[in-house]
């Protein structure tokens, strides 16, 4: 099984911003967490991964990013001084699910899992690339021994 290490992702500001998800727990489920000292705990994006067998007999795999969205303080506090920090508005969450047949081979899901990133990336009838080329990925789906691919394609969770 691969070892849990920071996961390293940048958002879709105007300015890109390199987040740094670092590993929380491998129990129950793998679990990494953001870790802006910016930004109070609960404000921190969330990355899962699960792994489960469903009654077909098939692996259903999914990984799970949460990314909370804080309010933006619009007064300048009580009398005394006090301003509130703040809260948590909402959750943007996106969800990767692949359903693994038993008889399925690693090449067979890197190749799902790479033409669903392009369709992710903006796949259209004058690009198969989208927004990032993939045309040097390849084999890089299937020999990748990164946190999500190897998960979503080898099967192996993260500990």
């Amino acid at each position: 099984m691969g070892a849990m290490t920071n996961i390293l992702v940048k958002d879709d500001a105007a300015s890109p911003k390199e987040w740094t998800l670092v590993p929380i727990t491998d129990t129950p489920t793998p679990l990494w967490r953001g870790n802006d000292a910016s930004i109070p705990l609960d404000g921190q994006p969330r990355l899962t991964l699960s792994s489960d067998r469903v009654k077909s007999g098939a692996y259903k795999l999914t990984a799970k990013l949460e990314v909370p969205v804080m309010e933006t303080l619009g007064a300048s506090g009580t009398s005394a001084g006090y301003v509130a920090p703040p809260k948590v508005a909402y959750v943007t969450t996106v969800i990767a699910t692949v359903f693994a047949d038993g008889r399925s081979t690693i090449a067979d899901r890197a190749n799902a899992v790479k033409m669903m990133a392009g369709i992710m990336q903006g796949s259209s009838s004058t690009t198969a690339t989208g927004v990032l080329n993939q045309a040097t990925a390849g084999d890089g789906w299937k020999n990748s021994v990164l946190p999500g691919p190897q998960f979503l394609v080898s099967v192996v969770v993260p500990n």
